[in-house]
């Protein structure tokens, strides 16, 4: 590989790390969250950043189009979707962004066009409000599906029900 490839890669290849941190980045000791509010939420965009920015702690509140995006310290950022979702528990989804705001590999006012990742975010926001029923109305589901009946048993069962009708 040249040389010139290998600084395209140290430049533009900075891989989010698992934890939610950034590699490569001046931000490494933070992360970043995405607020979704589902289709039912209570609760605005704006309600949602005026009650992010009432916790009056040190994060960077980005209004979105379907929420809010939330930067900070990882200790802060959790409290903050924690109390978030507080509000409107079954309508309001966090989702792991894994670049700080406006980094320019996928900020869109640096791209142009739609961020990389909206379309992902448009077509799970159509489920939420499945989702949405089904965290506010909980059905028992067995994981354990019924055990098959040996054959010779099915038979005696078939011979019983064909002889009571006979009676």
């Amino acid at each position: 590989m040249s040389e010139k490839n290998d600084d395209i890669d140290a430049q533009f290849c900075h891989i989010p790390m698992g934890d939610g941190t950034y590699r490569d980045s001046d931000q490494s000791d933070k992360i970043t969250r995405m607020i979704i509010l589902g289709p039912g939420s209570t609760l605005s965009s704006k309600e949602l950043f005026n009650q992010l920015h009432m916790l009056e702690l040190p994060l960077n509140i980005r209004l979105t189009c379907y929420g809010a995006s939330v930067n900070g310290v990882a200790e802060d950022v959790n409290y903050a979707t924690e109390k978030m979702r507080e509000l409107d528990p079954y309508h309001i989804f966090i989702k792991f962004r894994g670049f700080p705001p406006g980094d320019p590999r996928r900020c869109r006012a640096k791209r142009g066009g739609a961020r990389e990742g909206f379309h992902q975010i448009e077509a799970e926001y159509k489920l939420l409000d499945d989702v949405s029923y089904a965290l506010e109305h909980p059905k028992h589901v067995d994981l354990n599906p019924p055990k098959k009946i040996p054959l010779d048993e099915f038979k005696e069962v078939v011979d019983e029900i064909n002889t009571q009708g006979k009676d």
